[in-house]
């Protein structure tokens, strides 16, 4: 797994959204959306409940349709893919709310992550590597997902989609409903992989967290992008600071 993404960032976009515009009936949950992210960049996408986060997420693995504007995957335009040809392609999706297996074993889940390859080689050192990644996986390997805690339940969730071999990587939420303690552990692990070299898009409503451990972000507003940046200069900005990040009065999520 280590040695698949242990790639510098490259100049050519490995993923782009041009103009991206996605509705839902008479609602418009993204409104031009334009984002480019490169191979081995961590980009997260910032913002509200409602502001379009995981609209993008679920656009770009094709869940939903775009109603304008195009994603394309290294120059290829995504339009008319089903959902499990992104995943062929190398585009893994931790969807919010974990969504593990609960009568299954965590083994088994993390299995059922595998599920297109063939290489049983590879994906013997990939279950070891997630293993190694999350060692209270390992620790509960026999047990039923069901029986973990919701930390143990999100970091099944990130090792399950890692099992898929992705070169990209879709975040949606990890560490919420989420203790402190864990949060650390969950970003320190995402840090990890992004040394590593993997590609990944996180959505994040902890701001703080987030950017801590992102190259870039981004932050949505009304389905549209109203800030963009490196990691340190969306830090400094006042104004996220003032909304997002805790500072000042009137602070929000």
């Amino acid at each position: 797994m280590t040695a698949a993404h242990a790639l510098l960032p490259s100049e050519a976009p490995l993923l782009e959204l041009r103009r991206l515009t996605v509705r839902y009936g008479a609602v418009t949950a993204l409104r031009g959306v334009n984002l480019s992210l490169r191979q081995g960049e961590l980009v997260t996408l910032l913002g509200a409940n409602g502001a379009g986060k995981s609209t993008t997420l679920r656009a770009i693995s094709q869940l939903v349709r775009a109603s304008a504007g195009s994603i394309h995957w290294r120059g290829t335009d995504l339009a008319g893919l089903q959902p499990q040809a992104t995943v062929r392609l190398g585009i893994g999706h931790c969807p919010e709310g974990r969504r593990v297996l609960s009568r299954q074993s965590v083994a088994s889940n993390l299995e059922l992550g595998a599920w297109l390859r063939r290489d049983r080689a590879g994906i013997a050192a990939d279950l070891e590597r997630c293993y190694e990644l999350f060692p209270r996986l390992a620790e509960r390997r026999r047990q039923l997902a069901g029986s973990l805690s919701g930390g143990e339940q999100q970091m099944l969730a990130i090792a399950r989609s890692l099992m898929a071999r992705p070169s990209l990587l879709l975040l949606d939420e990890p560490s919420l409903g989420l203790a402190p303690k864990l949060v650390a552990e969950v970003m320190g692990t995402l840090a990890e992989l992004h040394r590593d070299g993997l590609t990944m898009l996180l959505v994040e409503q902890n701001a703080n967290a987030a950017l801590a451990i992102a190259d870039r972000g981004l932050v949505l507003e009304a389905g549209a992008v109203r800030l963009a940046g490196t990691a340190q200069e969306l830090l400094a900005n006042a104004e996220l600071r003032a909304s997002y990040l805790g500072d000042g009065e009137g602070s929000g999520p």
